[in-house]
């Protein structure tokens, strides 16, 4: 269990997953570079909380709600939790940790299920750092309200479209071992090395970062190391 002093936020485990290079140069060195992406990232993550909750039906729905887990070691803000009225009880569906199946909403009748959701501004797709970043929202919801949280979704914002998650065993074993290896990380003070990647064009700290160039001098003082090294380190 983490205290209160070592959480870190919920965004810092996609970045991790994106590129560990990259969580270290936010939330250590707290540099951070804005790109096209980025900015409308920010504005439509605004929009979201800003909304008002609305209820449809069975189903209720609460924004900018904020979470913590002291088990990760995390915390932040969920853009959407909606909570499902389930038909029946199911008891069999519980959390890890023996949590219940369902809770009580306070002034409302049923039994009810949350079901977070993360809004990405993009397309419609599979991204591992976004899967793991939404079940950490489900683990901080289960230890929070102590009630299962076994699926949820990834809303994308230019298709509208959502991406439903099962929070699975294998699913909930990546995300705890992302957060403890990113707490390492984060403790150890240590900017992880430069190395370049197809997917490094996408980030908005490339030029801060400059993989191709830090990288290849990096490759070309050890190969001169290596050279000089068997030339007895002596040159004319």
């Amino acid at each position: 269990m983490f205290s209160e002093d070592d959480l870190f936020p919920l965004s810092a485990l996609q970045h991790f997953l994106f590129c560990p290079r990259r969580a270290a140069l936010v939330h250590i060195e707290g540099i951070w570079g804005e790109n096209r992406a980025t900015a409308e990232g920010h504005l439509f993550h605004e929009r979201v909380h800003k909304a008002e909750g609305e209820s449809r039906g069975d189903v209720r729905v609460a924004r900018g709600l904020r979470l913590r887990s002291l088990r990760l070691g995390v915390t932040g803000v969920a853009d959407v939790v909606e909570f499902h009225r389930l038909p029946k009880i199911t008891p069999s569906e519980t959390t890890p940790g023996g949590g219940r199946s369902c809770m009580e909403l306070e002034g409302v009748r049923g039994y009810w299920r949350p079901f977070p959701i993360e809004y990405k501004v993009g397309k419609l797709r599979h991204e591992r750092g976004y899967e793991v970043q939404l079940c950490a929202q489900a683990i901080c919801l289960e230890e929070m309200l102590d009630v299962a949280v076994p699926r949820g979704a990834l809303f994308y914002g230019k298709t509208a479209r959502r991406l439903e998650v099962t929070f699975d065993d294998g699913l909930r074993m990546e995300t705890e071992e992302a957060a403890r290896r990113l707490h390492e990380i984060l403790r150890s003070g240590n900017t992880p090395r430069v190395r370049y990647q197809k997917k490094c064009p996408k980030c908005s700290l490339m030029s801060i970062c400059m993989p191709k160039v830090t990288g290849v001098r990096r490759d070309v003082s050890a190969y001169l190391a290596t050279a000089l090294k068997g030339t007895g380190g002596e040159t004319e």
